[in-house]
């Protein structure tokens, strides 16, 4: 189906549509998919990446919210039995419903820049059934999920990511290779989730972590023991290997799990 009976992208559901095929064939290379797998294409848009994930997989389902799309993306892939349409908000969709047996999730797709912390929070709260994700974000989300300590873009969503999932960026994609052409550079972001606890007590509750780490952020200019004052003693900090002078953006994963540990052993 030519992409000229494809209805213009919609601001509102953020849409910028890839179209260039070098680029297409980079992602396609860094998912690598493979048969038996089971592939979940998130916003398919105009089909730009759902087209080869299906010469290359015998499952794949994809989650469209456009109605307009819908339609359209049915008449073209009438023919390919192994493909799923749902027409749904990415947001509230439970990805669980999508397994069968034993198997995990591989996730994919464009995120509209608008949901996507959100919708990475939706989709890591049902880590247990996802393989990896893959996606293409706006470059500078990307940059600051993978940030390490010391880094000015390091903060809550570098801590909760990573807190359960080891962070990728592979690889820089130019705004020309989208139309309408976006105002900012996009990147590919891989997400490997944990299957195992990483630090030193086991994992703590992803609530209370983000509590400590929310309000530690909240003033990120001032030294870790007053943007926590009110939470946490400077005996707690002391104990989790945390300098009182620390700023929040130097303090390591590791010492805000122990931290959020100690805070909730003492409540």
């Amino acid at each position: 189906m030519s992409k000229k009976l494809y209805p213009k992208a919609r601001k509102r559901f953020g849409q910028n549509f890839l179209q260039d095929q070098s680029v297409i064939d980079d992602i396609i290379a860094a998912i690598d998919p493979q048969l038996g797998q089971h592939i979940v294409e998130i916003g398919p848009g105009r089909a730009a990446l759902t087209t080869p994930l299906l010469q290359n997989s015998d499952q794949l389902d994809v989650i469209e919210l456009d109605r307009d799309l819908i339609p359209l993306l049915r008449i073209q892939f009438a023919a390919h039995q192994h493909l799923t349409i749902h027409q749904a908000d990415a947001l509230s969709f439970d990805y669980r419903t999508l397994v069968t047996k034993h198997e995990k999730l591989r996730i994919v797709g464009n995120l509209p820049y608008n949901i996507t912390t959100p919708l990475l929070f939706h989709l890591l709260a049902q880590s247990e059934c996802i393989e990896d994700m893959c996606f293409m974000l706006q470059r500078e989300v990307v940059e600051r999920i993978c940030a390490q300590p010391g880094n000015k873009q390091y903060g809550r969503l570098t801590i909760m990511v990573q807190y359960q999932c080891q962070a990728e960026l592979v690889f820089i994609v130019p705004a020309e290779a989208f139309y309408p052409v976006p105002k900012v550079e996009s990147a590919i972001l891989y997400l490997n989730p944990y299957s195992h606890d990483r630090y030193i007590g086991g994992s703590v509750d992803i609530d209370a972590l983000g509590k400590i780490v929310t309000q530690a952020f909240s003033q990120r200019r001032k030294t870790i023991a007053n943007t926590l004052k009110r939470m946490v003693t400077p005996a707690l900090i002391l104990q989790a290997e945390i300098s009182l002078k620390q700023r929040p953006e130097t303090i390591s994963i590791a010492q805000y799990v122990a931290l959020t540990r100690l805070w909730l052993d003492s409540l």
